[in-house]
C-alpha cells in the first residue's frame, strides 16, 4: 500500500480541513505530518463549526485512527483545550488517536521567545501567529528539544527546567515583559493529559500498517508557499509543507508515496507579511474578503486577497509531484463579471512564467480574464454537469495549464457543499 498526501499548494488557508474530512471514509489511518498549533483546519457538518490546530481532521468519522506525526510540535495547552472542545461534542478519540513519541513539545518559554522576537523586528516582522512554533523547531534542530516520548521519563521536570533555564538566558537579549506562570500550570495539566493518549513508535507502526494492507492518508499543514525551504523566504513558517515533508514527518520512504492531493482556492490569500503578486488593496479584494470570510482560523487576522497566480500554482505543483487538484471556494467568485488570473510576471529582465528566486522583483503581473458566473447558478449545483459553463471553463483553463485533473470542487463551507469530479 502507499500514503496519499493532501496538502496546500499556496500560502495555507486552501481548505485542507473539510477536504480531509470528505476523504477520510476512503482511509483507515489520518496522519498529521508537520507543523503545529499555528494551523487551523475548519470542518463544518451537522451545524456544527470546529477548528483542529493539532488533532488531524479524520477525528469526526467513526472508526478510523488519527495520527499525530514525529514532525508535528505539540502545545500541551492548545491540545488540551482541543480535547475539551471534543468532549463537548461528545466527541471520545481516547481509542482512536495516536501520539509519535518523537513529537516535540512547544514549551511556555517557546512562545514567550516568538514573541519578544517578533517584537523586537518592528516593520520587518515576519507575521508570526506567536503561537511558539519557530523557537521549538530552532530547539529541535539545534538539537536542544524535548519530546512527546521525555513525558515519561522519572528526569522530565529536570528536562525541562534545563531547557527553560537556556530559553531565560536568550529572553535577557530582549526587552520584553512577560509572566511564565500565565502559562506553566496549563501546561503541566496538558502533559498529565498527553499521558492518557497512545504515544507510539510511529514510524514503526506506520509502515506496518502499510505492510498489512491498510490505507493512510497524510494531512499536511500551512501551504506550498510557506515551506521553509521552498517558500517566499524568510515569511515562511518552520518546517517542510511539502510533499517530501510527508516522509521526514512521518518515517516512510519516497517510493511509499502513492497520490499527490493538491488544494488551491479558486483565488489567492496570504496571511500576515511577505510578498504577494496578485494582491488586490481594492475594493475587489475586499469583496473577496468579505464573500470569503477571510479571516485567520487561530489568529483572526484579516487575509490578504488576490487573483489565482497560474506560475505560483504550477511551481508548486512540481515541487510536490501533483497528481490530482482539488479546488476550494469557487461559490466565492460567483456574481463577478471577469475573473483574472496571472499567468506571468514582468521583471526587470523581462517577461517570465515561472517563480522567481525573489517576488520582489516583479514589477507588474500579466493577466488573463475570463468570464464569471451568477450566484444562482452555483447554489443548488449537485454535480458537475450541473454546474454553470463559464465555471466549467474556468476549471478547464486551469486544468489545461496544469495539466492535471481537477477532480473534487468545494462550493461552500459545509461537507455536503462538495462535487466529486472524478
Amino acid at each position: 500500500m502507499k500514503v496519499d498526501v493532501l496538502l496546500g499548494l499556496q500560502w495555507g488557508d486552501e481548505g485542507k480541513g473539510k477536504i480531509v474530512d470528505v476523504l477520510t471514509p476512503k482511509y483507515d489511518i489520518i496522519a498529521r505530518f508537520q507543523g503545529g498549533p499555528n494551523a487551523g483546519h475548519t470542518l463544518e457538518f451537522n451545524n456544527i463549526k470546529h477548528v483542529l490546530h493539532t488533532i488531524p481532521s479524520g477525528i469526526f468519522r467513526d472508526n478510523q485512527i488519527n495520527i499525530i506525526g514525529n514532525g508535528v510540535v505539540i502545545d500541551p495547552i492548545v491540545f488540551k483545550k482541543e480535547i475539551e472542545e471534543l468532549n463537548q461534542l461528545n466527541v471520545d478519540i481516547t481509542n482512536t488517536l495516536l501520539i509519535s513519541k518523537k513529537a516535540h513539545l512547544i514549551l511556555p518559554s517557546h512562545r514567550i521567545l516568538d514573541a519578544a522576537s517578533e517584537a523586537s523586528k518592528g516593520k520587518t516582522k515576519i507575521g508570526s501567529t506567536l503561537k511558539g512554533i519557530g523557537p521549538t523547531y530552532m530547539d529541535k534542530t539545534g538539537r536542544n528539544g524535548l519530546r512527546i516520548g521525555d513525558i515519561l521519563s522519572p528526569d522530565f521536570e529536570k528536562k525541562y527546567k534545563s531547557l527553560l533555564s537556556k530559553h531565560q538566558e536568550l529572553l535577557k537579549m530582549y526587552t520584553f515583559d512577560y509572566d511564565l506562570s500565565e502559562y506553566e500550570k496549563g501546561w503541566f495539566e496538558g502533559i498529565e493529559l498527553l499521558k492518557k493518549y497512545q504515544l507510539i513508535d510511529s514510524e514503526h507502526y506506520i509502515n506496518q500498517q502499510l505492510k498489512s494492507g491498510k490505507t493512510i492518508l497524510a494531512e499536511g499543514a500551512q501551504g506550498t508557499l510557506l515551506d521553509i525551504d521552498f517558500g517566499s523566504y524568510p515569511f515562511v513558517t518552520s518546517s517542510n509543507t511539502i510533499c517530501a515533508g510527508a516522509c521526514s514527518g512521518l518515517g516512510v520512504g519516497p517510493n511509499r508515496i502513492g497520490e499527490v492531493i493538491g488544494i488551491f482556492k479558486a483565488y489567492c490569500t496570504r496571511v500576515g507579511s511577505g510578498p504577494f503578486p496578485t494582491e488586490l488593496e481594492n475594493a475587489t479584494g475586499e469583496l473577496l474578503r468579505e464573500k470569503g470570510s477571510e479571516f485567520g482560523a487561530t489568529t483572526g487576522r484579516p487575509r490578504r486577497c488576490g487573483w489565482l497566480d497560474m506560475p505560483a500554482l504550477k511551481y508548486s505543483i512540481a515541487i510536490n509531484g501533483v497528481t490530482k487538484l482539488t479546488m476550494m471556494k469557487a461559490d466565492v467568485l460567483t456574481g463577478f463579471d471577469k475573473i483574472k488570473v496571472a499567468k506571468a510576471y514582468k521583471t526587470e529582465d523581462g517577461v517570465i512564467d515561472y517563480l522567481p528566486y525573489d517576488l520582489e522583483t516583479v514589477t507588474e503581473i500579466i493577466y488573463d480574464e475570463l468570464d464569471g458566473w451568477d450566484e444562482a447558478a452555483t447554489q443548488n449545483a449537485s454535480d458537475y454537469n450541473s454546474l454553470p459553463q463559464t465555471l466549467k471553463d474556468y476549471i478547464k483553463y486551469i486544468e489545461d495549464n496544469t495539466e492535471l485533473p481537477i477532480e473534487i470542487i468545494s462550493l461552500g463551507p459545509n461537507r455536503e457543499q462538495t462535487i466529486v469530479i472524478k
